[in-house]
């Protein structure tokens, strides 16, 4: 029989579509386990059974800590964690907020997300990739920007979350490639760089337009024999150019670094290379585990 790890406490990144968990010792990570069991697929009931199909291996007979950020933190999710109002440090050990469990075996606590009474604005997961990000560049000051379904825009200065912006970005690229007019000119996973700047330079230089300009990409898959690849990059460069173009205030003249998934990231620092900025790329994963660290550390001190 495999004896448990009995990690000294376990990192918890819980979203939407997926569960993802570290077993973590003080000199880094022991093993990791993701699942599908995301927010979205789980009753308020289900979420500490479907942890524990994940992290039960690890487990001995003393309770170990289990630190969690993301959605699970939602009201939709096990328990909720209410926001926190900027300007404020991205986490704080004294706003964590502990769940009840039914196994002796696992502490669970969760991240509360952050608020922006004005203009309204929250986030939920993306505040602990903020702080893994300043515990990996520290003294950071400048804006961070977290492509995504959701993408967020956050000005950071003194290690605090000044204010931030929300853009529906991916979740419109998705909505208009699979389910509007436009997914019949979509097929294809391919690329193409050239059209990706065409429609960013387009939506940069006329945001106003994106209308227009989304519909001639209908038009022109049909009669001027533009590709699944070709449309779907233009439309990615307009989406990404409304975006830089709202956006503005945050990245002129500051600097940049950019926090998610290294394709997506590759594309918005392409666009903002278009504009002069030449953008840090930070992994995501890296980053939410080094914010969970952060949030860890911190509750033994104080503790």
């Amino acid at each position: 029989m495999t004896s448990p790890l009995c990690p000294t406490w376990i990192a918890v990144d819980w979203g939407t579509t997926h569960l993802r968990a570290w077993a973590m010792a003080p000199d880094g990570i022991l093993a990791e386990a993701t699942s599908d069991e995301g927010m979205g697929r789980l009753a308020a009931t289900e979420f500490e059974a479907a942890l524990l199909r994940l992290i039960d291996p690890w487990l001995g007979t003393s309770a170990v800590q289990v630190i969690a950020c993301g959605m699970v933190g939602s009201r939709q999710g096990w328990h909720e964690a209410p926001y926190r109002t900027v300007p404020c440090a991205p986490v704080d050990p004294a706003a964590l907020v502990s769940v009840p469990t039914r196994d002796g075996r696992i502490r669970v606590a969760i991240a509360p997300g952050l608020k922006q009474p004005k203009p309204a604005d929250v986030m939920r997961g993306e505040e602990t990739q903020i702080a893994g990000a300043l515990a990996l560049t520290p003294n950071y000051d400048g804006i961070l920007c977290l492509p995504g379904t959701h993408s967020k825009w956050a000005h950071i200065s003194a290690g605090e979350v000044v204010s931030f912006q929300t853009f529906m970005t991916g979740e419109l690229f998705a909505l208009l490639s699979e389910q509007s007019v436009l997914r019949h000119g979509m097929q294809g996973d391919g690329w193409d760089d050239t059209a990706f700047d065409s429609g960013l330079s387009d939506a940069l230089s006329r945001p106003e337009r994106l209308a227009a300009r989304l519909f001639s990409l209908r038009a022109e898959g049909l009669i001027a024999g533009l590709t699944g690849p070709q449309a779907r990059a233009r439309l990615s460069g307009l989406l990404i150019g409304i975006e830089l173009a709202a956006a503005k205030p945050y990245w002129l003249g500051q600097p940049v670094a950019l926090i998610g998934a290294q394709a997506l990231s590759q594309l918005y620092a392409r666009a903002l290379a278009a504009q002069g900025v030449v953008a840090q790329i930070l992994p995501g994963p890296q980053c939410t585990l080094a914010g969970l660290a952060t949030l860890a550390r911190q509750t033994e001190t104080r503790t």
